[in-house]
C-alpha cells in the first residue's frame, strides 16, 4: 500500500543523502590543492611536504619511513584503489590492476581514468614500467614471491610497498581493521583529516543500519563463496562474520577457526540457515549460476534459505578491509530484516 509519508523511508532517504554529501565533502576537500593536469604524481603532487613527516609505518613486519607522501602509486586489487580514491588521492595513482566487481558509482569515473595494468596481478616488469614509488596490495598475492613480486624485490628497486592489514597474519578481522587501514593510508599520504572524515562517515553508515534492526530476532546466515563438492565459506575470523552480526544475523559457521574454509554440504543442511549470502566476484561463477546450483541440489531442498529462495548478494570487495564493508552492513540488514526498512 502506498503512503504519502513513510517515516522509515524518510529516515533511509535522509541517511543516504547525508552519506553522499559526506563522501562528496571528503572528495571535494581532497581535490583542493591537488594536481589537475592528469599527470599522475608530477612535481605538483610532491612539491609540498605536509606537516608531520617523516612518518614511520610498520606494516606486516616491514618498517618503512616516508620522508614525504608517495607521489606515484600502483594499486593491485580493487579495494585498495577504492580506498585511495575515497581519500581524494586520484592524482597520485598511476596504475591499477585486478578489478573484481562493480566500482562504487561515486568513484567509477575516477577509477576508469586510471590506467589498468592487468586484469589480474601484473608482472613485476609491468609494474616497473609505470614508474611507481609506492605499491599498495589488497591480497597477499600482490606480493607473490614465486611470481617475482616480493616486497624485497620492490625494496631493492627503490619502491616502497604496503599490504592490506587483513593479510598480515592469521587473526580475526574486524571493522576496526577497516578504520585503522584508512587512517594509516591517510597518515602515509599526509591527509589524516580526510581519513578521519571518511571513517566518521563509514561508522555512521554502520550505526544507522545496525540501529534499524536493533531488537529484531537474529537471522542465521550461510556464506556461499564457491564450491560444488564442498562449500567454501566465511569462517569466524572473517570480516564477513562481523558484518553479518552488525546486520542482525549470525554466521552459521562462526565456529570455523579461520577467515575462509571448506565445509561439507551435510554441515550446511544440519545448520539450517535462513538466508544465504552469495559473494560476487569475477572468476567464481555468476550469481545466477550460484543460485541455480544451490536450488538444484536435492540435499539442500529443505534448508530454509533454499526452500524460501532467500539470498543476499554481496560484492567480495564489500567483505574485505576497505571502504565497502560499511555499505555491506546496510545491504545485509535489508536482506535479513526487510520489514525494518519498509
Amino acid at each position: 500500500m502506498s503512503q504519502l509519508f513513510d517515516p522509515a523511508r524518510t529516515r533511509v532517504f535522509l541517511r543516504a543523502t547525508a552519506a553522499a554529501m559526506a563522501l562528496s565533502s571528503v572528495l571535494l576537500t581532497a581535490g583542493c590543492g591537488a594536481s589537475s593536469d592528469g599527470s599522475g604524481g608530477d612535481a605538483k603532487a610532491s612539491a609540498a611536504v605536509p606537516a608531520g613527516f617523516p612518518v614511520t609505518i610498520d606494516n606486516c613486519g616491514v618498517r618503512t619511513t616516508y620522508d614525504k607522501p608517495p607521489a606515484r602509486v600502483v594499486t593491485i586489487h580493487q579495494h585498495p584503489a577504492e580506498l585511495m580514491l575515497a581519500l581524494g588521492l586520484k592524482d597520485r595513482m598511476v596504475g591499477t590492476a585486478f578489478p573484481d566487481s562493480a566500482v562504487l558509482p561515486e568513484l567509477r569515473k575516477d577509477y576508469e581514468a586510471i590506467p589498468e595494468l592487468a586484469e589480474r596481478e601484473p608482472s613485476f616488469e609491468r609494474i616497473l614500467e609505470a614508474e611507481p614509488d609506492f605499491v599498495y596490495g589488497g591480497y597477499g598475492s600482490a606480493f607473490a614471491e614465486n611470481e617475482g613480486r616480493s616486497r624485497t624485490a620492490f625494496t631493492d628497486a627503490g619502491i616502497d610497498t604496503y599490504l592490506n592489514r587483513e593479510y598480515c597474519g592469521r587473526k580475526r578481522v574486524t571493522m576496526k581493521d577497516t578504520y585503522d587501514e584508512i587512517r594509516t593510508i591517510g597518515e602515509i599520504f599526509g591527509v589524516p583529516d580526510r581519513a578521519d572524515a571518511l571513517v566518521a562517515d563509514l561508522e555512521g553508515r554502520v550505526d544507522e543500519a545496525a540501529g534499524q534492526v536493533e531488537g529484531e530476532p537474529e537471522v542465521s546466515v550461510f556464506v556461499y563463496d564457491s564450491g560444488d563438492k564442498s562449500a567454501f565459506t566465511a569462517g569466524g575470523r572473517s570480516l564477513g562474520t562481523e558484518l553479518i552480526r552488525s546486520a542482525g544475523g549470525a554466521n552459521v559457521f562462526a565456529d570455523l577457526d579461520d577467515v575462509f574454509g571448506d565445509v561439507s554440504w551435510e554441515q550446511v543442511v544440519e545448520r539450517r540457515p535462513e538466508v544465504i549470502a552469495l559473494y560476487d566476484y569475477a572468476g567464481a561463477g555468476s550469481i545466477e549460476e550460484k543460485k541455480r546450483f544451490l536450488l538444484s541440489q536435492p540435499a539442500l531442498a529443505d534448508v530454509p534459505a533454499v526452500r524460501n529462495k532467500r539470498f543476499v548478494v554481496l560484492p567480495l570487495t564489500a567483505t574485505l578491509v576497505g571502504i565497502r564493508s560499511a555499505y555491506a552492513v546496510e545491504d545485509l540488514a535489508r536482506g535479513l530484516h526487510p520489514e525494518s526498512f519498509r
